[in-house]
């Protein structure tokens, strides 16, 4: 029988988080120690031992220290403490700003309680959890690990490492020296070779292969 696992929500929402914690304490094998409302009061209460959780998760959009700035600041202080983001943003650009920062999944906050029992399982026993911003051939492609870098070219390591970052693909354009149409064709070529369909996917693929490596 596994060990029962730790859980901090990070929500400024009292309701939702109340209402949160009542459901995974529901689950058996997650406890939650607390809640907050901002990433301030969770560093905070990190300063005693007993207060570090195994699994934290975040909302993005909080007063004071947001998502990212929070998720950021824990892996760089608190690196065994696995984040998982639940928000009500399905962006793009949000959900790369989240796995940059360091986040191990990102979860919608209309989700079903049994997917939220199934990323909590896999982030702590595969280490992450992405089946609601990517398809299940990127989740194959991530599996594969490192074996898929030697199938790369430079270039098109590059152009994953810029990817990660917040530039557009014109932005991308112009740091490569290279046109927007050939940008386009390194992108549809990459979602075809790697069998992914998104700009998230591709981040997340540079990440688990350790292209690019979180801040």
């Amino acid at each position: 029988m596994r060990p029962v696992v730790t859980i901090v929500v990070v929500d400024d929402h009292s309701l939702f988080a109340q209402a949160l914690e009542n459901l995974i304490n529901s689950f058996g094998e997650f406890k939650v120690l607390y809640h907050v409302k901002n990433g301030q009061e969770f560093v905070k209460k990190l300063a005693h031992i007993e207060n570090v959780p195994d699994l934290a998760v975040i909302d993005i959009n909080m007063p004071v220290m947001d998502g990212v700035e929070t998720t950021r600041w824990l892996k760089k202080n608190y690196p065994t403490v696995n984040v998982i983001a639940l928000s009500m943003d399905d962006d793009e650009p949000t959900i790369i700003r989240m796995l940059r920062a360091g986040a191990r999944g990102y979860l919608l906050k209309d989700i079903s309680p049994t997917i939220l029992h199934d990323a909590f399982k896999d982030v702590i026993d595969k280490g992450f959890y992405y089946s609601n911003c990517i398809t299940n051939h990127v989740l194959t492609s991530l599996h594969r690990g490192k074996e898929a870098d030697h199938e790369l070219k430079d270039r098109e390591v590059e152009f994953l490492k810029l990817a990660c970052t917040e530039m557009t693909y014109k932005e991308i354009a112009g740091a490569m020296c290279l046109s927007p149409k050939t940008i386009d064709g390194y992108r549809e070529s990459l979602f075809e070779k790697l069998q992914i369909k998104s700009r998230v996917g591709l981040v997340i693929y540079a990440i688990k292969n350790k292209i690019y490596k979180p801040e």
